[in-house]
């Protein structure tokens, strides 16, 4: 379980990019949504390591971690995954996988994970991660490394972020698998409806602070409501 305690961040001149923030987590998908610029990216990256908040404690499993930096808790069982993932020329699929995974694996193994997130092994074990794969592909190549992993906690930032419609769709099926079969807990940034509605909890930060947490049935109801409530504010605008 992941848990948060009054955590605050702020940057120079005092101002507050996060505002008290507490909240346990203990589901297996759980998603963070909001406006853009309401500190979700920000909060992600604290759990993460990237970002040492400015007050508050980190929880996981009942250990405070909020000291440690991020290969420590990397080594705790947090994986974070980039909004643009990082290309790595000169290393293959295979390469990343097996460092991923931090053990010697076999090419059925990695063939596996491959084809668990949809890619066909066959093309993919040798290539090379470089601008010849697609947003789609590398996201896709990303999931399966911390698949590899297994850890307790897996953060995407948007990972609809930049990708086509086909794949977006694939990136769905794929973690709703992942839903169902992780022994942990996805914690993904999404403003995507359909990456919402398969959610276990979802949390909504704006201005720097927990406006809304519940599950799905709970939530997405007066969040949809809003986004329907502002469309119809800009069509009259624009009129």
């Amino acid at each position: 379980m992941l848990e948060l305690k009054n955590i605050s961040y702020e940057v120079e001149g005092n101002k507050e990019i996060l505002k008290d923030i507490s909240v346990k987590i203990d589901e297996h998908f759980v998603a963070i949504t909001g406006p853009n610029g309401g500190g979700k990216s920000t909060l992600v990256k604290i759990i993460a390591g990237i970002v040492t908040p400015t007050s508050g404690q980190i929880f996981l499993d009942g250990e405070d971690i909020t000291n440690l930096n991020i290969t420590e808790r990397a080594k705790k069982g947090i994986s974070f995954a980039l909004q643009q993932p990082v290309h790595f020329k000169g290393l293959t699929v295979k390469d990343l996988i097996t460092i991923a995974a931090g053990k010697p694996m076999s090419v059925t193994e990695i063939c596996e994970i491959l084809s668990e997130v949809g890619l066909c092994a066959r093309e993919y074990v040798n290539r090379e991660i470089n601008g010849s794969l697609s947003g789609g592909e590398l996201k896709r190549i990303e999931i399966a490394m911390i698949k590899a992993r297994g850890t307790k906690l897996s953060i995407f930032d948007e990972p609809e972020a930049g990708i086509d419609l086909w794949s977006f769709n694939s990136l769905i099926k794929v973690f709703e698998k992942m839903r169902d079969e992780i022994n942990g807990t996805i914690l993904i940034i999404s403003h995507q409806e359909r990456i919402l509605n398969i959610a276990d909890k979802i949390l909504v930060i704006a201005d720097g602070k927990l406006e809304n947490e519940g599950t799905k049935e709970e939530v997405l109801p007066k969040l949809l409501h809003t986004a329907s409530a502002c469309k119809t504010l800009v069509d009259k605008n624009e009129r």
